[in-house]
């Protein structure tokens, strides 16, 4: 067990999650969308917070087998359910913005940004912060200067209103 699970692993990976992830919702609320800074933040805080306590239930498991070798072969880990769980039930929370109205559809990139932001905590509550880091960043990268390269409006067709095309 090379990961010590105290306040500090806590509150750095919680605030690196508010930092990165509060970048995408300040994004989102910048454009006004359904889902801003706030929800984009306590979604990816709670899937930090999960994530810290999957590590910490792993952990637990480890010592219980180290304490208890007899034991070894009645102890199932497996960590990825709660990672699991996480992904679907923030894939529904996402079906939630997306919007069909008049055969368009609306809130693709929102939804997707909630699930991404999911990931990032997820990422950042298990301590791999680089790779947080650059997830993070990349998701950035691709919500401001690709959509800007590009004048890729996900949302947005000619015939469309300005003000009912939202992504």
């Amino acid at each position: 067990m090379d990961k010590t699970i105290d306040l500090f692993y806590i509150l750095e990976s919680i605030g690196l999650t508010i930092v990165f992830v509060g970048l995408i919702g300040f994004e989102r609320q910048r454009k006004n969308k359904v889902a801003g800074m706030t929800t984009h933040l306590l979604v990816a805080i709670g899937a930090a917070g999960l994530a810290i306590v999957q590590e910490i239930m792993m952990q637990d498991s480890i010592a219980f087998v180290i304490e208890h070798p007899e034991l070894a072969g009645n102890i199932v880990v497996e960590r990825q359910r709660i990672i699991a769980q996480v992904v679907a039930g923030v894939g529904f929370l996402g079906t939630g913005a997306i919007i069909k109205t008049k055969g368009y559809i609306s809130g693709l990139t929102t939804a997707s940004t909630l699930w991404i932001s999911a990931i990032i905590g997820i990422i950042f509550g298990i301590g791999e912060f680089t790779l947080a880091i650059v997830v993070s960043v990349s998701a950035l990268v691709v919500l401001t200067v690709i959509k800007h390269i590009f004048g890729h409006h996900d949302d947005h067709h000619p015939e469309q209103p300005e003000d009912e095309a939202t992504d």
